[in-house]
């Protein structure tokens, strides 16, 4: 996201009370009341973990059960149960669930429909992301022993016989970047989280190590954008490109924080003609996100990324860091935040550096 575009969209968001798609139920993620809670409620096979990411409660699961595992190393988080940075990634899973993103985009199957909810189509560009963001994070845990010794997993492959990675070694074969961030994160988090750093040291240098591993893309969905309207791929290159944004802050994305931000998303996938803000069947909040977003990306790329630039290195210091987490937080939860305010804030923080 572009600095004043990416504002804009979270400073939009606050003065409409961001009141659009329900992406929870009872506090927790859409689908969680259908997550089992531990390793051993999985699926598995002659002592190995089988889960189905293909299943919709079963990659929800993964959530659940990687929070779990985790959630002893993140006090420095904060003291409610639902602190961890992880809970970003569950609710992006239930927001691409309820606005059909999960489904076959080609139509060719009943995959995601009313029908078959609980399927998740290998053909989704949004489910395809999702599974690098889910299944790879798993089975680092595993290899580094966050689930306990020697826990052998093994994904079960989609029906429709599409080539996904599907155990450690063949995932590290494919994307040794992403899983090389994801085993570093694992490693270090135990250590950072038992360490004599103050807690905001500690809180930031977990979270930094997250957003590491978050951002470590793979190419390996680009071939599904061609399933999409340009309104959708303009839509989701735009998002990717936003997460620079939170990135750069470290920016922690508890809970409460993760819904504030995924609500206004749009409840459809978006078709041919779509134009924010006046797309059909979307709330105004959604039509102004979507504005917001595409005019966001096209700042960005008029200023030959500028603004990101300017951003990244205005997030220089632990205390910097901080300081933009909150004006973040500032501009989503506060309708009243200027915008002029937030640039002079980044000037400021620039001149610190």
């Amino acid at each position: 996201m572009q600095r004043p575009a990416v504002l804009g969209f979270l400073l939009a968001c606050a003065a409409s009370l961001c009141s659009s798609t329900v992406i929870t139920k009872d506090g927790r993620p859409i689908g969680w009341d259908q997550t089992v809670e531990t390793l051993t409620d999985l699926p598995s096979k002659d002592g190995t973990v089988t889960p189905n990411p293909w299943h919709f409660p079963d990659r929800m699961s993964l959530y659940r059960v990687l929070i779990a595992a985790t959630d002893p190393f993140m006090a420095s988080m904060g003291s409610n149960t639902t602190d961890s940075p992880v809970w970003g990634l569950p609710v992006m899973l239930a927001w691409e669930y309820v606005s059909g993103r999960l489904m076959d985009p080609t139509g060719t199957t009943t995959c995601g429909q009313e029908s078959d909810k609980s399927c998740i189509s290998p053909q989704s560009w949004w489910a395809c992301e999702s599974y690098h963001t889910s299944v790879l994070p798993f089975l680092s845990a595993a290899q580094q022993g966050v689930f306990g010794a020697d826990v052998q997993v093994k994904m079960q492959k989609p029906a429709s016989g599409e080539d996904y990675c599907t155990t450690y070694a063949d995932c590290a074969t494919r994307f040794p970047d992403a899983m090389t961030k994801w085993d570093t994160f694992y490693k270090d988090l135990r250590a950072t989280s038992e360490s004599d750093q103050p807690d905001n040291v500690k809180k930031d240098t977990i979270l930094g190590l997250y957003w590491t591993a978050r951002m470590s893309a793979t190419s390996a969905c680009s071939a599904s954008q061609s399933k999409y309207s340009s309104e959708e791929v303009a839509l989701f290159t735009a998002w990717i490109d936003g997460a620079e944004y939170y990135a750069a802050c470290h920016h922690h994305t508890n809970l409460a924080t993760a819904v504030n931000l995924t609500s206004p998303m749009p409840s459809r996938v978006l078709r041919t003609g779509d134009v924010a803000p006046n797309i059909e069947g979307l709330t105004p909040e959604e039509n102004h996100t979507v504005s917001i977003l595409n005019w966001m990306k096209g700042i960005n790329t008029l200023f030959f990324g500028a603004p990101v630039r300017l951003w990244k290195s205005a997030m220089c210091s632990v205390s910097t860091r901080e300081q933009g987490r909150n004006m973040m937080n500032e501009l989503v939860l506060s309708p009243t935040f200027p915008k002029a305010t937030f640039t002079s804030m980044v000037t400021e923080l620039l001149a610190t550096c």
